[in-house]
């Protein structure tokens, strides 16, 4: 893309700044995607995107996405986990169409998903 004005470099500080703030901020909602090399060669990177696209377009401000190396569950990644108002939730086995959904049903409407869930903690 090529910068042709002030209002370019603007529109594109902007939206660096954007998701910077998606995966570094603060939130009420914590997602944790597992990026170990095995979440990795299942598809986590995939998964990743597909939420930080799906959160975009939703435009949720009270969200973040991070992180997580392995957590010793190789055989269900990619792995994710919730966590909103104390509660943490493991969804594994993930597609980005499913991480599409959990944003809409989870994050959006509050209704866990509990076919993928794989662990709960409170």
């Amino acid at each position: 893309m090529k910068i042709t004005s002030i209002e370019d470099l603007k529109r594109i500080k902007e939206e660096a700044q954007k998701n910077t703030l998606l995966r570094e901020g603060s939130a009420d909602i914590k997602i944790v995607v597992c990026m170990g090399t095995c979440g990795i060669a299942a598809g986590a990177r995939q998964v990743m995107s597909s939420l930080l696209d799906e959160i975009s377009k939703r435009n949720l401000k009270n969200v973040i996405v991070t992180q997580a190396g392995c957590i010793g569950l190789c055989d269900r990644e990619p792995l994710i986990s919730i966590e909103k108002s104390g509660e943490k939730v493991f969804y594994g086995d993930l597609s980005p169409d499913k991480a599409r959904q959990i944003i809409s049903s989870h994050v959006v409407n509050g209704q866990i998903v509990g076919e993928w869930v794989v662990h709960t903690e409170r």
